[in-house]
């Protein structure tokens, strides 16, 4: 990458003490869209979606945990995958951390994927996680969250994600969906966030892009150096696990 220029330590400061006023604009702006998030609209669910947990079966109220906001990540992960999710074990390696916070803020976070919770658990085992990872694979929630596709849909071109009809290839895609159990005892869906919307959950882009080389991403806009956390070579000075 072509290096900046070295300026007297005015010059500086200066420069730096300008690109600050455009940090706060940003930070005023995402201040702005978030206080907009929460003036959204609201949609009633009306379905009895069934989840497979290692409590049970349990349904879309008992995922709140007697909170009465809950944050469901969608986790790649259809049944019977022969390959694991570098990005989605990515954001969840950033999950436990702010769970912790979270559940003491009224909210519940739970990660829901299509696969039978038998094939689940081993991964979650393998990678340390803690947070709570449940089977959607008996109903239609992926479906009808949009982040699964049945093979008719993608055949047809029927798919829509992120709020946009596209063709896709792939039955599952990643994403955050919140919810709320409003004071009518009802579960209202909130907010959806798909593609880029769920950067912000995770933070080592915050870090990375601090510094000088950035994300390192390449022509594509991928981390091609992203692997699982227990997967790097500790050669590179990264210790399995040190994402997590």
């Amino acid at each position: 990458m072509p290096r900046p220029k070295t300026v007297s330590q005015e010059e500086w400061f200066e420069a730096h003490k300008a690109h600050l006023a455009r940090e706060k604009e940003l930070t005023h702006l995402r201040e702005k869209i978030a206080a907009e998030r929460r003036e959204l609209p609201w949609l009633k669910i009306r379905k009895d979606y069934v989840f497979e947990t290692e409590r049970g079966p349990e349904k879309l109220p008992d995922l709140f945990k007697g909170k009465s906001q809950l944050i469901v990540y969608h986790f790649m992960f259809a049944p019977n995958a022969d390959y694991r999710c570098e990005g989605c074990s990515f954001l969840a390696d950033h999950i436990d951390g702010a769970d912790r916070h979270l559940r003491h803020n009224d909210v519940s976070l739970v990660v829901v994927s299509r696969a039978p919770l038998s094939e689940l658990l081993p991964y979650k085992h393998r990678m340390g996680w803690t947070f709570d990872w449940v089977s959607s694979f008996a109903s239609d929630f992926n479906f009808d969250m949009q982040v699964s596709f049945t093979d008719r849909q993608i055949a047809e071109g029927e798919t829509v994600y992120n709020f946009e009809k596209r063709p896709l290839t792939s039955r599952d895609l990643p994403g955050a969906t919140v919810f709320t159990i409003g004071d009518d005892g009802c579960v209202y869906l909130t907010f959806t966030t798909r593609a880029r919307g769920g950067e912000p959950l995770i933070t080592t882009y915050d870090y990375l892009d601090l510094t000088p080389k950035g994300r390192q991403e390449d022509q594509r806009g991928l981390m091609t150096w992203v692997r699982l956390h227990d997967e790097y070579d500790d050669a590179d000075g990264a210790e399995a696990g040190c994402c997590h």
